[in-house]
């Protein structure tokens, strides 16, 4: 089966009348009477960035990079969030460690691939991840290109690998457009693989794409200034957590990046820059409402 044959051919926004509307306002409202908690073995370096998005967006964060205080959190809580940027030595039998522990729980959680490619213990660490995935991976075009090779899934669906260039440290060196049969066959790999037999791909760009790898949308939106800012990705895939906390991984994914996408714009609005653009951002998380949220240009 080609990648073309499971898009969704393009036909404008969205209806606001739209299960999908109903489902992402639900989320957010969910998220924000439940307070729901999503673990995170993320990046030192933005550690503190993803903690404070996950309260803003209204959930409880949790911290940790020991497997067993991982895997007894996983039992407790709504979701995981795993991030390999910024790697230590242990986390290449840590994270294989993790993935399979949750596997075996039927616990839903979030990949960052960050930096896909780099590095020999980074992708044995990717790799690892192939045959007990997580639920929704959220990267740039490059990472999900790479992510795409790494695991064979292109040869598997009778597809030509998509060409990528090198990532550029952890951005992107390739356009969304670029990466999008990659995150269908990856979203088909995840569903495959989930108890729930859902999964789903976020593509950040100038133009989020979001496919649980039969049904795709763009959502435009954003702010420049989030490129400006250590951990924006690396926050978003913690938020991801947090709605997968309370929803099927496609409303998850998108309820996500529209909230990110809404709380961008209103910050930058605000900002003077990229210090007061992070203080507004936070605040923007808070209070952007699920209408604003919902009611977001979702294309198709």
């Amino acid at each position: 089966m080609t990648s073309s044959a499971t898009s969704t051919p393009r036909t404008g926004n969205l209806p606001a009348d739209h299960p999908l509307r109903t489902r992402i306002a639900d989320a957010v409202r969910a998220v924000r009477s439940t307070t729901p908690l999503a673990q995170s073995f993320t990046n030192f370096v933005t550690i503190n960035l993803v903690a404070n998005a996950q309260l803003a967006a209204g959930g409880t964060a949790a911290m940790s990079y020991l497997p067993d205080d991982v895997l007894d959190i996983a039992a407790i809580c709504g979701a995981t969030y795993i991030n390999v940027g910024t790697l230590l030595p242990f986390y290449k039998d840590a994270l294989a460690d993790i993935a399979h522990g949750l596997h075996d729980q039927g616990k839903p959680w979030v990949l960052d691939p960050v930096a896909a490619g780099l590095g020999a213990t980074r992708t044995a660490i990717l790799e690892s991840f192939r045959d007990v995935p997580p639920t929704i991976v959220r990267g740039n075009a490059s990472e999900i290109i790479v992510l795409d090779r790494m695991w064979g899934l292109a040869d598997a669906d009778g597809a030509d690998a998509d060409g990528a260039t090198r990532p550029a440290g952890v951005e992107s060196a390739d356009e969304v457009e670029s990466a999008m049969p990659a995150a269908r066959r990856i979203a088909r790999h995840l569903a495959a693989h989930s108890t729930g037999e859902q999964g789903a791909v976020a593509v950040s760009g100038a133009v989020d794409f979001v496919t649980d790898g039969t049904h795709d949308y763009r959502l435009p939106g954003g702010s420049a200034l989030m490129t400006k800012i250590t951990g924006a990705g690396c926050s978003l895939g913690g938020v991801v957590g947090t709605y997968l906390a309370v929803a099927d991984p496609l409303t998850a994914a998108m309820a996500a990046s529209l909230h990110f996408n809404r709380a961008g714009e209103i910050a930058e609005a605000a900002a003077h820059g990229p210090g007061s653009f992070q203080t507004e951002f936070l605040d923007a998380l808070w209070n952007v409402t699920a209408e604003q949220i919902a009611e977001s240009t979702i294309l198709q």
